[in-house]
């Protein structure tokens, strides 16, 4: 594991996350399924990464200004590691978010010195219309002087940010990886990870997640659902079909339940699509079996879900 330095900043304790197996919650028969700890970075996520990356491509090529500001839309997470990383290099971050996520995602976002817009939400459902309304509002904002949008939907900056995961992932796990099982929000981290572990194993079987509730990268018709991170209601502009051999859709109940268990049974604290992770790799390790081994991510901490259903 990398040493960090006594005078290296925050930015430089992203990543390195643990490697734990889970045990609980799966079944004798099954493929060992061990997931990376992404709830270690500075904010408890593994947006950290991302946030770092793209930030940093867009201050190296002029796009980002010193002291400027950097406009998103997010439903929390994000935002919380942007607001992390524009912290600790001098920028200022304007967040466009809602209601329809959890209030501990908006508090984090204000504590760490960022200005978050709050649209309303239809009961705090997720869906297209509200991440849409999301981008346009953002998109509008960041027109404004020495301003900078990151749109995370179509900046392909953010997959290189999860190189290292997928290596750490490999270098962890003593190269035995046999299958990827992975949830779907920007599409930056699944393909990113994927990317890796397939130079690594060609044979390498890829499950993308999406909510049971919306399931549009499996051709079905957009719809509402509660996993908060994923599941935008329309194909995003980075999903490559060609990286996933697989999509299993997820319900929100089911993922929800699973983060319970988790919490409850492996002492994994963690959210709804951490949960949706979970259910999806349990069905591949049933199908792979007890002498393969699935890998996934736990991708954030609990502690953002504690005023919501999850468990609230």
């Amino acid at each position: 594991m990398r040493t960090i330095l006594a005078s290296a900043d925050i930015l430089a304790a992203i990543g390195n996350t643990p490697l734990v197996e889970l045990r609980r919650v799966v079944p004798p028969g099954s493929a060992r399924i061990v997931v990376k700890l992404e709830s270690a970075n500075p904010t408890g996520s593994m947006k950290d990464r991302m946030a770092r990356a793209v930030v940093s491509a867009a201050a190296r090529d002029g796009r980002l200004r010193p002291g400027g500001t950097v406009v998103e839309y997010t439903s929390g997470t994000t935002g919380i590691s942007l607001a992390l990383v524009c912290a600790a290099s001098g920028y200022r971050l304007t967040a466009v978010s809602s209601d329809a996520f959890s209030e501990e995602k908006r508090r984090m976002m204000r504590a760490l010195g960022a200005k978050v817009i709050e649209l309303p939400s239809d009961n705090r459902r997720i869906n297209a219309e509200l991440i849409n309304a999301l981008i346009a509002h953002s998109r509008e904002l960041s027109r404004e002087r020495d301003h900078w949008w990151a749109n995370q939907l179509e900046n392909a900056d953010g997959v290189a940010g999860y190189h290292a995961l997928g290596e750490e992932l490999w270098r962890q796990s003593e190269g035995r990886i046999d299958a990827f099982v992975h949830a779907v929000g920007t599409a930056h981290s699944i393909h990113g990870v994927s990317e890796v572990l397939r130079r690594h194993n060609p044979r390498l079987r890829v499950v993308a997640v999406e909510p049971a509730e919306s399931p549009v990268l499996s051709g079905g018709k957009p719809g509402s659902h509660r996993i908060e991170g994923i599941g935008i209601g329309f194909l995003p502009p980075l999903w490559d079909p060609s990286i996933a051999d697989a999509i299993e859709p997820v319900s929100s109940d089911d993922g929800n339940a699973m983060a319970r268990r988790l919490a409850r049974e492996e002492g994994v604290f963690t959210g709804t699509s951490s949960g949706a992770n979970v259910v999806a790799a349990l069905r591949v390790a049933a199908q792979l079996g007890p002498s393969a081994t699935v890998a996934s991510l736990i991708v954030d901490s609990g502690l953002r879900y504690l005023s919501n259903e999850t468990f609230g």
